[in-house]
């Protein structure tokens, strides 16, 4: 069987090639894998902008001539007991689209025979001690689920880079962990959040919300920026804003716990209500708590009920003054969330518009005549020093 080539509705529009199942995808990428230039975005269907940063970080990482696959598998084994796996969003069609819009080559949708061949795998992957804190405290095996797949989609898609949303933070924490001790051979790149206009993070389950849920859910991201603008009145003259794209630096890990527990407080008495299950700032590198005289990066972290719905959410803050020259983008940050990283050796990333027109036919590469220079009003990332690169970086 071939791959089926995912038409567009319109004349103009770029298509996608779906496989749906292994073979179809190993023979897919033997014909159009660039070596040094492969990267995949995972992601378990229901796409939404989130998803098209990150396939269009990605696009822009390995180029006109590389290749870009996107995973959609809704993964069995993250989901615990009493969890939305049932009625988790399934919107292939739709999915399709935007992959194929944000610049992906390939949406592999394998069929959970495929990525479990013989039922539930009895050997899995174990997240340890980072697996048990705050989100694996409230969904006890769920990381354990998610490296056993990420790293069972790594063997399978076989990745130079893996893009992942800095939204699922303790989740891009543990995936880098796994690649650094189980020497994964794949470069982690974690790309920002992307909010809606109120500031709500998107994410899949959003679409569980109804209007009033909606507006209490409003109250994570607002204890967030609550955190964040009370540890830069505790900076004082001092504090400043960070650089754009650069985390917020701020003063007093207490004083920001403080008013992000106040505010999902207050929340607490919305109708519907809130129901917080935890505030946390920690060291990104292992998800500890930060004590009071934390100096350098830190995840202030959140996660709440409304209604039947879970959400989590959180922001990067650097605690302590800032150095005399801004700290350079680079793979040894422990929670880079650098979208335009660039791997030693191989030079600027290159910009590809998926506004670009269709996507010329045969191998990836042919699209290199097509994709437009990229805009010089635009500055172009600066390759990470190798002196500094972080194993977990350089090797989802």
């Amino acid at each position: 069987m071939s791959p089926k080539l995912w038409k567009a509705a319109r004349p103009g529009e770029p298509d996608v090639e779906l496989c749906a199942d292994r073979a179809e995808f190993d023979r897919t990428l033997a014909r159009f894998a660039v070596p040094g230039h492969t990267a995949v975005v995972m992601t378990m269907g229901a796409l939404h902008s989130g998803h098209a940063s990150l396939i269009r970080t990605a696009r822009e990482r390995v180029g006109a001539k590389g290749l870009v696959t996107v995973t959609v598998f809704v993964n069995p084994l993250q989901f615990g007991a009493g969890e939305d796996l049932d009625r988790y969003p399934r919107t292939l069609d739709a999915d399709l689209r935007l992959a194929a819009e944000a610049g992906a080559d390939i949406v592999f949708a394998p069929r959970v025979e495929d990525v479990y061949p013989g039922g539930e795998p009895q050997v899995r992957v174990s997240a340890g001690p980072m697996g048990e804190r705050y989100e694996g405290a409230f969904r006890p095996g769920h990381f354990d689920g998610v490296l056993t797949v990420v790293a069972k989609l790594f063997h399978l898609t076989r990745p130079d880079v893996a893009f992942f949303g800095e939204k699922d933070a303790q989740q891009l924490a543990v995936i880098r962990r796994m690649v650094r001790d189980l020497n994964f051979p794949v470069e982690i790149v974690g790309v920002p959040t992307v909010r809606e206009g109120d500031g709500l993070a998107l994410s899949s389950r959003n679409r569980y919300l109804s209007g009033p849920e909606r507006a209490t859910a409003l109250s994570l991201s607002r204890a967030l920026f609550a955190g964040r603008d009370a540890g830069l009145l505790a900076a004082g003259p001092a504090g400043e804003r960070a650089v754009p794209g650069d985390a917020d630096r701020v003063a007093s890990p207490a004083a920001v716990r403080r008013a992000a527990r106040a505010a999902l407080e207050e929340a607490t008495d919305a109708e519907p209500p809130l129901v917080p299950d935890y505030v946390a700032l920690v060291d990104p590198a292992d998800f500890t708590e930060v004590p009071d005289d934390f100096t350098g990066e830190a995840v202030l972290a959140v996660a709440a009920r409304v209604g039947t719905t879970r959400l989590i959410d959180n922001i990067r803050l650097v605690f302590g003054p800032r150095p005399a020259t801004t700290r350079p983008e680079s793979a040894g940050h422990p929670a880079d969330g650098a979208a335009d990283a660039v791997r030693p050796g191989t030079g600027h990333a290159q910009a590809a518009r998926p506004d670009a027109g269709p996507a010329p036919a045969g191998h990836p590469a042919d699209r290199a005549a097509a994709a437009p220079a990229p805009d010089p009003a635009v500055p172009e990332p600066v390759a990470p020093d190798p002196a500094v690169a972080d194993p977990a970086r350089s090797t989802p």
